[in-house]
């Protein structure tokens, strides 16, 4: 297990890896074991803080289990393969897990990562990104307002991160960019709703997309830095018609069904909230009497302080 104090843990993060520490505290021993095991692809790696799925010819993806308490990871990632190049999503917590990722990739492609794409500014999917500096250089990228909302927020500061970011290309926005991996083409495109700074990888064919922590499978997202309506909006425009593998940013892999319950969540938390500031109660107030409909199924992290969080970026949008 990787160690590392909760105090510096805590520290390093005020986003997602606190609501994964405080879940961890909380979760059911078999509720946390049942995440771990619910492989969509083959497995070709397994680790205390995830296992590496094979989705598709040359697609995997990382799906970190940290309720465990290994915090290697912590957020979901995964490894794009093309004639000539190879991109690898996400930056991680900690060093050891870009590394990781990096030499599975060598293992499985024959190739280091050449390009590393970052979905957001939060500590869990950035700090550990000078870990894929090992046997090579990659290009890290991201949009601007991830690169300066990581140096702003990411506190304390991380000399290896500032590092590794130093170079970064900084991709649009406000317009999808593109990886040309050799024979295969990922849109990168900029989002937000989770974030200001939000972003997916999509791949046409196979269709597979890395959703970033703009979608939580079932997993209770995180609404600390959330504009709702915004993030709402942006999952829509990820659903796609056709048979498609969606990385959420923390919990199991999905299909179109696993999207779809995660939409009428959002839309359940929204109508409540939007009714409960109607009805003149405190966000602490709708969120206590709050619960979600039983058909939606079983959520991690279902603790009244996480629902009190998205009643609160509910009621600061509807402020104006």
């Amino acid at each position: 297990m990787s160690r590392i104090s909760r105090r510096d843990f805590l520290a390093h993060t005020g986003s997602c890896a606190a609501h994964l520490a405080l879940a961890a505290a909380a979760l059911p021993a078999p509720l946390r074991a049942a995440w771990a095991q619910r492989p969509l692809g083959a497995v070709v790696a397994r680790e205390p803080f995830g296992t590496l799925e094979r989705v598709a010819d040359g697609v995997w993806a990382l799906v970190s289990t940290p309720l465990g308490g290994d915090r290697t990871t912590l957020c979901n990632g995964g490894i794009v393969v093309g004639r000539e190049r190879v991109l690898a999503v996400e930056g991680f917590f900690q060093p050891a897990g870009a590394a990781w990722l990096a030499a599975r990739a060598k293992e499985l492609t024959g190739r280091w990562p050449t390009h590393v794409a970052l979905t957001h500014f939060h500590a869990d999917h950035t700090s550990g990104v000078a870990g894929y500096f090992g046997e090579a250089r990659p290009q890290v990228s991201a949009t601007e307002r991830t690169h300066t909302l990581v140096h702003e927020r990411n506190l304390p500061a991380d000399a290896a991160r500032t590092a590794a970011l130093a170079d970064a290309v900084l991709l649009s926005a406000t317009e999808a960019s593109t990886f040309d991996l050799g024979g295969r083409v990922v849109r990168f495109v900029p989002r937000d709703g989770h974030t200001p700074s939000d972003a997916s990888l999509e791949l046409e064919e196979p269709s597979v997309v890395f959703a970033g922590d703009l979608v939580w499978n079932a997993m209770f997202p995180n609404y600390v830095d959330a504009t709702p309506s915004r993030l709402a909006r942006s999952v829509a425009a990820l659903r796609r018609a056709r048979d498609t593998v969606y990385v959420p940013g923390h919990g199991p892999l999905g299909r179109l069904a696993d999207l779809d319950r995660y939409m009428s969540m959002l839309g359940e938390v929204e109508r409540a909230a939007r009714a409960a500031h109607a009805a003149g109660k405190t966000a602490a107030e709708g969120a206590a009497a709050f619960t979600l409909p039983a058909a939606l199924g079983d959520w991690v992290l279902l603790n009244p302080v996480f629902y009190e969080r998205a009643f609160a970026a509910w009621y600061r949008e509807l402020a104006g």
